[in-house]
């Protein structure tokens, strides 16, 4: 698991420097756009480019560096969502750093979130497997970028508007899960010539593991300690995210306990108020809930993992990732 993040980490910065290089040469004043490309892919677990590789050796394929280089493509993908994310929700930071248009402004950021996902296609088009081998898994790359922007779509259209559970769910699948978890794992599988149950088994664990991360980030987003998430606690809160947290606290407090909700996400939420807002959904009893949703969900996926074919050494990293995604370790007791 550790060999193979420090593998993407340098194929990334092999590829980025190549990439920044040939910017600078057209004009020395990109520099600080070069720098914030840097800045951009640093850091981060490299969750996408592990479910993406082993997809590919679920479908009992060998190792091999074209399969690194093309699983390090989604890190790319991730990196250019997070730019155009950042900017949506004004966050100010991103993994303790300033984040692109804090630093460069808004047009900036833009520019950068779309060289970022135009890189992401270069590696995965470059990365050395053969053509028909990359050709049968641009669909699956298409579906990725369709849902992706759906969700966040979806977001922007019910955010500040009444909280509806099954609603949040749906941006949660698209949001995060497929591109996080489910279409890396896929689009892997189907690099490695999957067959139809393969796939179907790798769904059946994916799709719930998906949700299960994102519920666990939007837990995080709000109960997190920024010291670790790298991330404000503000950001959900002040943008009113359509969150299963936010649509639990709205649906199970009590009637004052709603209208003081409602009043403090209402109004400008200072850091006093969004601890009255923790409080009344710590009493609400929505953290819990989301919780245990997390753990039916990873457990849903594990039961998925076993009851598949998959080969020893993929089931045994999938196994570990399930922890790794759902675990609950920045969380403000």
């Amino acid at each position: 698991m550790g060999d193979l993040r420090v593998r993407v980490d340098r194929l990334l910065g092999e590829f980025v420097e190549a990439e920044i290089a040939e910017l600078l040469a057209l004009d020395g004043e990109l520099a600080p756009v070069a720098e914030q490309l840097r800045i951009s892919i640093a850091g981060g677990k490299r969750i996408r480019p592990e479910f993406c590789y082993w997809g590919w050796r679920a479908s009992g394929q060998p190792d091999t560096d074209a399969m690194v280089r093309a699983a390090a493509a989604l890190e790319l993908v991730h990196a250019a969502a997070i730019v155009h994310d950042d900017l949506i929700d004004g966050s100010p930071l991103r993994r303790g750093r300033a984040t692109a248009h804090e630093r460069l402004g808004d047009g900036l950021a833009i520019l950068i979130g779309d060289l970022l996902t135009a890189w992401a296609g270069r590696l995965f088009h470059t990365s050395g497997l053969p053509r028909s081998f990359l050709a049968r898994a641009v669909p699956l790359w298409t579906t990725m970028a369709r849902e992706l922007v759906a969700g966040e779509c979806l977001e922007l259209l019910h955010t500040g508007r009444a909280h509806d559970l099954g609603r949040s769910l749906t941006i949660v699948r698209f949001k995060t899960g497929s591109y996080t978890i489910e279409r890396p794992l896929q689009i892997g599988a189907m690099l490695g010539g999957a067959d139809p149950a393969t796939m179907n088994a790798l769904a059946a664990y994916a799709r719930p593991l998906g949700e299960a991360f994102q519920l666990r980030d939007d837990l995080w987003g709000v109960f997190g300690d920024p010291a670790r998430t790298g991330k404000s606690s503000l950001d959900d809160l002040v943008g009113r995210k359509p969150t299963a947290l936010l649509a639990l606290a709205l649906d199970q407090a009590s009637e004052q306990d709603r209208r003081r909700l409602e009043d403090l996400l209402d109004g400008p939420l200072t850091p006093a108020g969004a601890v009255g807002v923790r409080e009344i959904m710590r009493r609400s009893g929505a953290p819990a809930a989301v919780r245990r949703m997390i753990d039916e969900r990873a457990e849903t996926a594990r039961a998925a993992l076993e009851k598949s074919r998959t080969p020893p050494d993929a089931a045994h990293a999938l196994t570990r990732l399930t922890y790794e995604v759902t675990a609950d370790d920045h969380v403000h007791r």
